[in-house]
């Protein structure tokens, strides 16, 4: 008997490990080479790529109007990246990011000390405002948004783009 409840508890560990290990749904590392990589990986695709942060007010409202655009466009790849200073958020970060519905986008953070350098490899002129919204067509061109961006010029960019695919 001893046996069959050590078992029947080492069974609901090793479940219990499973479910609370399972992996959900991870931030990559934003680091030196990470804006080719992201460029070269939706080469070819029209790709809205959001820079946001935790900390950025007017981020919080415009977070739910983008995951509600990604569900509206799946024609169009995005790409969320943290670009907070305020180090070691990634649990708010994707707590933010789950509930605006941007959970299944392509998410980052900036992972390096030196965001100086993440910003100059963007942008050289970019000097780390957020919001700040990149879309990039299909054929590479990329157009930057400053502050918030409005959901009506975004659809008419999808929509102008999208056909072309």
């Amino acid at each position: 008997m001893k046996r069959v409840l050590l078992g029947l508890a080492l069974g609901s560990l090793i479940a219990l490990t499973a479910s609370s290990t399972a992996a959900p749904p991870s931030l990559k590392p934003f680091e030196r080479g990470s804006w080719r990589e992201v460029l070269r990986a939706h080469a070819g695709r029209p790709t809205l790529i959001h820079f946001w942060g935790v900390t950025c007010g007017p981020c919080k409202i415009e977070l739910p109007q983008l995951g509600k655009f990604m569900a509206d466009h799946p024609e169009i790849d995005v790409v969320t990246v943290s670009a907070d200073l305020v180090p070691n958020l990634n649990a708010a970060t994707q707590s933010m990011l789950d509930k605006a519905g941007l959970a299944a986008a392509e998410n980052f953070i900036f992972n390096d000390g030196f965001v100086e350098r993440l910003r100059f490899e963007i942008d050289p002129s970019w000097q780390g405002d957020i919001p700040r919204t990149m879309l990039v067509t299909g054929d590479g061109k990329v157009e930057t948004i400053e502050g918030s961006a409005e959901i009506s010029d975004l659809d008419k960019w999808s929509s102008e783009h999208a056909r072309r695919q």
